[in-house]
C-alpha cells in the first residue's frame, strides 16, 4: 500500500483550513451555549490535533430543544403549511447546501478524515439530493377512502408523528443528517438532531443553512454532545414521539430499552453489519477484485455495509487473491485533501486502536495475513489496507463488525455452502453477489437474509431504494417512501351514511 505526502497544490490553503463558524448548540433558531457551559474537543484525525471546542449539550439542553420542537409542532406553522410550501423551503435548503458545498466538504474532511474529493462529488450533493427527493413528496401525502361493509363512510389520514429525535453517526455526517431530516421535514415533523461527538461540524452548519432557507424556529434543533448524556436524554424523553438512530447494535439496544421504559416512542434502528460478498467461478476476475476491494476500503472501511466477508468459489480463488493483494498494495493512503489519495485516516484514536486490536486478533486466531496490518505514518490515524485469508467462521474478524479497512477472505465449493456461510451472522444489513448466471443470482439473492442485495455492483444506493436491515442490523427504512412513512401515522375516520343509494 502506497503512502502519499500532502501536496498543497491539491487544494487551496483556505479549503484545507476552513474557518469553524458554528460551535454552539442550535435551539429554537438561535446558536446558544450549553446551559452548563461545558465544551468538548473535536479532533482532526490527520494529526490528532484539536480543531475546535464544541458546546456540550446534555439533558437540560435537550429539554430546551424538545420544548422548542414541541411548541413548533403543536402551535407553529410547519405542520400546517401546504406540502407544496414545505417542499419549496426544502428545495431552497438544498440549493444553499450546493452553494456551500466546498466548505461543507472541507469540514467533513478535517472532522472525519473523509476524502475531500468524494465529499465534494458525492456526500454533499447527496445531502442536497435527499432534500429534493422528499421535497417532491411533501405534497403527495394522503390517505385513502375505504370500502365499508355497512352504511358507513371511512377514510384514513396520514398525519405527522410529532417531535422526532435523530441520532446520527460519524461515518457519513452529511448524508445521514439529510437522510434523517429530509423525510421528517416533508412529513411536517419537528425535530432534535444529535450529531456524533466525533463529527459535529457539518450538522451545526446545516442548522444555519436551514434557518437561511426559511425553516421556522423550533422545527430543526441541533444539540451536539455525548451519546451517554445527550443521546440518552433524547431516547428517554417523554415528549419525543419517535427516534431514528444509525450506529452500533449495542447502542441501538440501549435506545430501544430507553424508548420502552419512557413513553413507548416509535423507534427506527439502522445498526451494524458484517456483509458478505459472494464471488462465483463465472465472474470477471478483474471486476470482482475491484468490487471486493472497493467494498471494504471505501471510506476507509467505516461503512456499515462494507463487504468485510468475501467468499470466493474455489475455481478462481487463487487468481482473485493474487489480484486483490496487488491492488491493495497499490492503494494510496494519505492526506484526504490530496486527489491522488484513496484512503484517509480513521475517524479517531479509539477507532484506530480498535481496528488494530482486531488485526492482532486475526493473527492470533490463525488467519493468514496477506497484506497490510500496520499503522502508517508518524502522526494521525492511518492504517494499511489489510487482507486476511483462510478465515474461519468462529474467528472474531469474521464475526464482529470491525468498521475499518480489514477484509476476511475465504473460499467455498457449492452455492449451498456460500448461502450457509453468508447467513452465518447475527447481522443482516447487505450482501453482494458476483456472477453471470441469472439463476444463481436469483437463488442467492432470495436466500440471504439481508435488507439489500447488490448483484454485480456494490454500494448502489439511490433515493428511491429503501435501505435497512434484518436481524440485529435493526428495523425501519431509510431512503425511499418507506422512510417518509415512518414519520407519519395513520388515523382512521368513520362517519355514518344515511339513506345512501349504495355503500
Amino acid at each position: 500500500m502506497a503512502s502519499q505526502n500532502s501536496d498543497d497544490s491539491s487544494a487551496s490553503i483556505l479549503v484545507k483550513n476552513p474557518t469553524i463558524k458554528f460551535t454552539k448548540l442550535f435551539i429554537n433558531g438561535e446558536f446558544v451555549d450549553s446551559i452548563s457551559g461545558k465544551t468538548f474537543e473535536t479532533i482532526d484525525p490527520r494529526t490528532g490535533e484539536v480543531i475546535a471546542k464544541i458546546a456540550e449539550g446534555d439533558k437540560e439542553d435537550v429539554d430546551l430543544a424538545v420544548k422548542a420542537a414541541r411548541q413548533a409542532f403543536d402551535h407553529g406553522t410547519w405542520p400546517r403549511l401546504p406540502g407544496s410550501e414545505r417542499g419549496r423551503i426544502m428545495m431552497k435548503f438544498a440549493d444553499l447546501i450546493e452553494e456551500n458545498a466546498e466548505e461543507l466538504a472541507a469540514l467533513e474532511t478535517i472532522d472525519g478524515g473523509k476524502l475531500f474529493s468524494m465529499n465534494k462529488a458525492m456526500d454533499i450533493p447527496q445531502a442536497a439530493s435527499s432534500l429534493r427527493y422528499y421535497a417532491g413528496a411533501a405534497d403527495k401525502i394522503h390517505g385513502e377512502v375505504l370500502k365499508m361493509s355497512r352504511e358507513l363512510h371511512g377514510y384514513t389520514l396520514q398525519e405527522p408523528i410529532g417531535v422526532v429525535g435523530h441520532i446520527i453517526p460519524w461515518n457519513f455526517p452529511s448524508i445521514m443528517f439529510s437522510l434523517k431530516v429530509s423525510p421528517a421535514l416533508a412529513a411536517g415533523c419537528t425535530m432534535v438532531v444529535k450529531p456524533a461527538e466525533q463529527t459535529p461540524l457539518t450538522a451545526l452548519f446545516y442548522a444555519h443553512l436551514a434557518k437561511l432557507a426559511g425553516i421556522p424556529n423550533g422545527v430543526l434543533n441541533v444539540v451536539s454532545g455525548l451519546g451517554s448524556t445527550a443521546g440518552s436524554a433524547i431516547s428517554s424523553h417523554m415528549d419525543i414521539d419517535a427516534v431514528s438512530f444509525t450506529g452500533s447494535t449495542e447502542v441501538g439496544r440501549k435506545i430501544l430499552q430507553a424508548a420502552a421504559a419512557s413513553n413507548l416512542k416509535v423507534v427506527s434502528l439502522e445498526l451494524g453489519g458484517k456483509s458478505p460478498l459472494i464471488i462465483f467461478d463465472d465472474a470477471d476476475v478483474d471486476m470482482a477484485a475491484d468490487l471486493a476491494l472497493f467494498g471494504i476500503l471505501y471510506n476507509k472501511g467505516e461503512i456499515c455495509v462494507a463487504s468485510s466477508r468475501v467468499y470466493v468459489q474455489e475455481g478462481i480463488y487463487e487468481e482473485l487473491v493474487k489480484k486483490l493483494v496487488e491492488k491493495a498494495k497499490a492503494w494510496v493512503v494519505g492526506d484526504p485533501f490530496d486527489p491522488k489519495v484513496q484512503q484517509g485516516p480513521q475517524v479517531d484514536k479509539k477507532q484506530f486502536e480498535k481496528i488494530l486490536s482486531y488485526i492482532e486478533h486475526g493473527k492470533r486466531e490463525g488467519a493468514t495475513l496477506l497484506t497490510g496490518g500496520k499503522p502508517l505514518g508518524e502522526k494521525g490515524y492511518f492504517i494499511e489496507p489489510t487482507i486476511f485469508a483462510e478465515v474461519k467462521e468462529e474467528m472474531l474478524i469474521t464475526k464482529d463488525e470491525i468498521f475499518g479497512p480489514v477484509m476476511a477472505l475465504a473460499k467455498f465449493k457449492t452455492i449451498e455452502e456460500a448461502i450457509k456461510r453468508a447467513n452465518n451472522t447475527r447481522y443482516g444489513l447487505a450482501a453482494g453477489i458476483v456472477t453471470k448466471d441469472l439463476n444463481v443470482a436469483n437463488t442467492v439473492s432470495r436466500s440471504i437474509r439481508a435488507g439489500t442485495i447488490w448483484i454485480n455492483c456494490y454500494f448502489a444506493f439511490d433515493n428511491d431504494i429503501p435501505f435497512g436491515g434484518y436481524k440485529m442490523s435493526g428495523f425501519g427504512k431509510d431512503f425511499g417512501l418507506e422512510a417518509l412513512h415512518k414519520y407519519l401515522q395513520v388515523k382512521s375516520v368513520v362517519t355514518p351514511l344515511y339513506n345512501t343509494p349504495w355503500l
